[in-house]
């Protein structure tokens, strides 16, 4: 199918960027990987495209005492190194592996696919899980939205038209934390399923626990009761395989078989990587 022709306009500044937002009908281009989707769909493509490349100061990437903040322009090779420390940057360079392919790394961009809200994506399903806040600007100003408030359906979220997601802000885990994934990928560039998971360890026992899942609803989903199941429990095989047995009870998850052993097994790993 041949695109659609839209309009064009390279934005050089934050208040162009808004400003070309502003009429509502306006498609946002940083690596473009999932707006050429956009526009090989002529109905529903956008009446104008607002490249965001040549704004300064929306590569950031900047890692606090406590959180990590990405601007819209930064790519997915970024975490590919170590970047970003700890076992934060442990998990995200894991995840990042299975992301696409390499020309996709090095053109996509994190929140590119946080406001793409694919549910089989990787960076929603781990935005969800560590508990990130997301940022948008808009003509009313800035507003942050939980990651697991951000989502609202497949490809769609919170974010309006006229806004822009300007940030991510991940927290910094703790000494003691474990991180695991583990996906199952057959012939498509997302996973069939996926499952990552975070366990902070104190004194033997599970004092935080996070795990997300990837395609197993309409939007990211993070498998509460299994935390529970761990928080304050030693990490034991069994204690694993109740955690995996509970994320498999989410109401959304359609492959219980393919979520428990996906779960188990970054549990697994989360454990190992203590």
């Amino acid at each position: 199918m041949r695109p659609a022709v839209v309009e064009y306009v390279a934005a050089r500044t934050l208040e162009e960027v808004l400003g070309a937002l502003a009429d509502g009908e306006t498609a946002v281009l940083a690596g473009g990987q999932s707006l050429i989707l956009e526009l090989t769909a002529p109905k529903e493509a956008p009446r104008r495209v607002v490249d965001i490349n040549e704004v300064d100061g929306l590569d950031t990437l900047t890692e606090r005492e406590d959180h990590v903040q990405v601007g819209p322009l930064v790519r997915h090779r970024e975490f590919e190194s170590d970047t970003v420390g700890g076992a934060l940057g442990d998990l995200m360079r894991t995840v990042v592996r299975h992301i696409g392919h390499p020309p996709i790394r090095a053109r996509g961009t994190m929140l590119g696919s946080l406001a793409w809200a694919n549910p089989a994506a990787e960076w929603p399903a781990l935005a969800a899980a560590v508990g990130a806040e997301l940022t948008l600007t808009g003509p009313d100003g800035c507003r942050t939205v939980p990651a697991t408030e951000f989502f609202t359906g497949p490809f769609s979220t919170v974010r309006r038209p006229e806004e822009l997601l300007v940030e991510a802000r991940l927290p910094v885990f703790p000494d003691g934390t474990g991180t695991g994934y583990a996906e199952d990928r057959r012939v498509t560039i997302y996973p069939q399923a996926a499952a990552m998971a975070v366990v902070t360890v104190t004194g033997g026992l599970v004092s935080r626990a996070a795990i997300g899942l990837a395609n197993a609803g309409p939007c990211p989903v993070r498998a509460r009761a299994a935390e529970n199941v761990l928080l304050g429990a030693e990490l034991s095989d069994a204690c694993i395989s109740a955690a995996a047995e509970a994320a498999a009870t989410v109401d959304a998850v359609r492959d219980r078989r393919a979520f428990q052993t996906l779960t188990r097994r970054a549990l697994t790993r989360a454990r190992d990587a203590l």
